[in-house]
């Protein structure tokens, strides 16, 4: 492992300071970064350690919530709050990882996990994503885990977040500082596409941190549900998931909500599902018309075409849920 200088300041102007090097990355709860660092993956010169700083309340925010960069995700998936008016954030984080992994990881360093693509995470064999312009291993390589919406030709690697894709289907909004400056990003807006440049993850600049999530409130948040399929019932990533939520009056879907995971390289909205919904009864067709609408620009590849089947079956699940508790 690349040497390093730690620090671990208690503000967070100090803490955004500290990480205007080049080299310097944030350590939340580690889960991420440490693990990488010790495939020699990431090779900061400087950790700033963010632990200490006073970002992980959860709180009322007018009619919604806001949560702390800094909260732990099993206290976020417990708290009365979520669990009551946004279930489907509590669903999608305790569907991920392990208990142990969940008492550490923060909803900041979440928000940021970088993916588990094997290709990625191995020095040894060519990555854009990890070394600009050296080509993209998986292209030719076994695709079984891999994206088929939002891809390029420069990457196809699936973002692994559990609890972003219930974030985007929630209309998140992340708050960020670096140095004076403020901003409200859209969680639809923070991650970006791998296009040409893959190594570009998310809008945020260097030494940008992450303070807190506002939830606002929703009329279909209290009526919504995280299904995920993976290989195993736990410590295993999406090989499809879908967040989603129902709006339903006078027999008819007012508005919906659905997002998609463990089949794209950011966290997927669909809006192309949530516009079939509207107006329709919340029959099972309604539903199975939607999820194929979510999976109208997907490109599959050979290991990883089941994905298409998989995630509207997903989709149709998660929605039949979402009705049935509305």
């Amino acid at each position: 492992m690349k040497p390093f200088t730690y620090v671990r300041p208690a503000q967070v102007q100090d803490a955004i300071a500290a990480a205007r090097g080049d080299g310097a990355r944030y350590l939340a709860g580690g889960t991420t970064l440490v693990d990488l660092m010790r495939l020699e993956v990431m090779r900061p010169s400087a950790i700033v350690d963010v632990g200490r700083l006073p970002l992980a309340a959860i709180a009322r925010d007018g009619d919604g919530i806001r949560i702390g960069a800094m909260a732990r995700n099993t206290d976020v998936a417990t708290h009365p709050l979520v669990v009551e008016r946004y279930p489907v954030l509590a669903e999608a984080i305790l569907a991920g990882a392990s208990q142990q992994v969940r008492n550490m990881a923060s909803v900041g360093g979440n928000l940021l996990q970088r993916t588990r693509c094997p290709y990625f995470r191995d020095p040894a064999v060519p990555c854009n994503k990890r070394a600009p312009r050296t080509g993209c291993s998986a292209l030719d390589g076994y695709t079984r885990s891999h994206a088929i919406l939002g891809t390029s030709e420069s990457c196809i690697a699936t973002h692994p977040s559990d609890m972003c894709v219930a974030l985007a289907a929630l209309d998140a909004v992340v708050h960020t500082r670096s140095g004076s400056r403020e901003r409200a990003i859209p969680i639809g807006e923070l991650h970006t596409m791998p296009g040409q440049h893959p190594e570009i993850e998310n809008v945020l600049e260097h030494g940008e941190l992450i303070t807190h999530v506002a939830l606002p409130p929703s009329p279909f948040a209290a009526h919504s549900r995280y299904v995920k399929v993976r290989d195993r019932a736990a410590f295993a990533f999406a090989l499809a998931s879908a967040a989603v939520g129902l709006d339903v009056a006078d027999g008819r879907i007012r508005a919906a909500r659905v997002a998609l995971g463990g089949v794209a390289t950011r966290p997927w909205r669909s809006p192309e599902a949530e516009e079939s919904l509207v107006g329709q009864p919340p029959v099972r067709a309604t539903f199975e018309r939607a999820a194929a609408a979510a999976m109208v620009d997907a490109k599959p590849r050979r290991d990883n075409a089941f994905k298409v089947e998989l995630a509207q079956r997903t989709v149709v699940r998660a929605l039949e849920l979402a009705w049935r508790k509305s």
